[in-house]
């Protein structure tokens, strides 16, 4: 059984094809194609061009998956796309081809949840039976756990996302979004030596980023290391309103670099996500980790993950950025997943929501 699946829920459009062998063996990846909408440093992306970006590329990427993959449409059994959750013009675009390729091939739909994408390309790439699932990405942080034939959200973010959160300062320092904001911070968090003390948001299970990013926002304006200079020094202080800690005891004068900053930033907000991560292990008795999403490909991400497991007993669990980053895979192995249980997606409902809570999707290929 052979599914393509169509991802645009954001700025990168993702063309991937799954195979199920009939026999029971291991399904195996036959292509994986993205390109990604790139805007200018300093700017975030719109939905409007995200989305006549990915009308642009998506019937190239199409070709290039099927001659990738070494198949014909007569080979495709059904087309998967993002329904949701996501930005409202990149997911319509995506339905919209979605529904000409079911139309032109005469093939059935299975819209598909993007987190649910996430979870499912995870669990088949690490192996990970049951755990615990962060997933982190620029428009989505869920702790989340599976019971009974649902993926349940025990923890969330109260305001904007970690990986809008990383985006978003990025702007601020005027860095690179090529070939993503976050890596760009993560590189340069590398050779931060100076720990900023920023607030630490967590209330109960759910996390708070926006003060976290108005404070380290205002730093970076106060030392002049954002793009653009900022008048008021005194209230930018006020505003800021923190201590610099040196890690290493040398505190130059106290002003930060740019490294500095952008380690600070990670330092605390992954801090957040550990803390919360390992009370939803507590809670379920679960000892691994899977970690999901676009954020979740960062290394200093991973590393502390894996040192709060490792003294609970456990594991983590995570991937590269071919199947981190959003991707097309990932809804054609949640798609086909659910086609195999006899769920479809009728052409006149095949649509598109920039609210689909993972908890709303009823997990029937699960026991």
């Amino acid at each position: 059984m052979l599914a393509i699946g169509l991802e645009g829920s954001a700025n990168k459009l993702g063309v991937g094809l799954i195979l199920h062998p009939e026999d029971g063996r291991e399904p195996q990846v036959l292509s994986n194609i993205r390109h990604t909408y790139v805007s200018p440093p300093g700017e975030g992306f719109l939905p409007k061009d995200t989305a006549k970006h990915h009308r642009a590329w998506v019937v190239r990427l199409v070709k290039q998956a099927l001659k990738e993959g070494k198949v014909t449409v007569d080979d495709v059994d059904c087309i998967c796309y993002t329904k949701g959750p996501g930005m409202g013009a990149p997911l319509q675009s995506v339905a919209l081809a979605a529904r000409m390729l079911s139309l032109l091939w005469g093939k059935e739909l299975v819209g598909v949840n993007h987190c649910v994408g996430h979870i499912e390309m995870g669990r088949y790439i690490t192996g990970a039976t049951n755990p615990i699932v962060l997933y982190v990405s620029g428009g989505n942080t869920q702790v989340i756990a599976y019971s009974s034939q649902r993926y349940r959200i025990f923890g969330e973010t109260l305001d904007i996302a970690v990986g809008n959160c990383l985006d978003r300062f990025a702007r601020t320092l005027h860095i690179s979004n090529d070939p993503a904001p976050g890596y760009n911070i993560e590189q340069l968090a590398k050779n931060g030596k100076r720990l900023v003390d920023l607030p630490y948001a967590v209330k109960g299970m759910d996390c708070s980023f926006s003060g976290i990013l108005a404070s380290v926002d205002a730093l970076a304006a106060l030392y002049g290391l954002g793009g653009e200079e900022q008048a008021n020094k005194d209230a930018l202080q006020e505003a800021a309103g923190l201590a610099i800690e040196s890690v290493d005891g040398d505190n130059d004068n106290g002003k930060p670099t740019r490294a500095d900053l952008c380690f600070s930033l990670q330092e605390t907000i992954f801090a957040m996500l550990v803390e919360i991560t390992e009370r939803a292990m507590a809670h379920v008795g679960s000892k691994e980790v899977l970690i999901v999403g676009g954020v979740g490909c960062n290394e200093r991400l991973q590393e502390m993950m894996g040192i709060m497991a490792r003294d609970r007993g456990g594991s983590v669990h995570a991937t590269d950025e071919r199947f981190c980053i959003d991707n097309g895979i990932m809804i054609a192995q949640a798609g086909i997943l659910a086609y195999k249980t006899g769920f479809r997606t009728k052409l006149e409902d095949a649509t598109c929501t920039q609210r689909f809570r993972t908890d709303d999707v009823f997990v029937q290929w699960r026991d």
